[in-house]
């Protein structure tokens, strides 16, 4: 997630990646960083089969160096896109 682009970048780990850009966009935690910093825009993201693998490429990608970071956001979305932009809220609701 971020703010705009080569702006500041946020990484974590979710099973359920809808209900997860929901609560960033509609700042459900208000306090919590991506809130603070005003970061909902989904610009990447991978996809895996188990919790375990998931969680070992967060803890790694968060160690990377931020211009490592920029380039793989960028080899997949060149244009930091929103990748939820048509996903729609209504009533605290997702819907595409």
């Amino acid at each position: 997630m971020t703010n705009k682009p080569n702006g500041v970048l946020y990484i974590g780990v979710t099973n359920n990646i809808e209900e997860r850009v929901k609560e960033h966009k509609l700042k459900i935690h208000p306090n919590a960083f991506t809130a603070r910093y005003n970061c909902d825009k989904l610009i990447y993201f991978e996809e895996f089969e188990n919790g375990i693998e998931a969680e070992k490429r967060e803890r790694n990608f968060k160690k990377w160096k931020r211009d490592w970071k920029i380039e793989l956001i960028e080899d997949m979305n060149p244009s930091w896109s929103d990748l939820s932009i048509n996903w729609k809220f209504n009533n605290n609701k997702l819907r595409f």
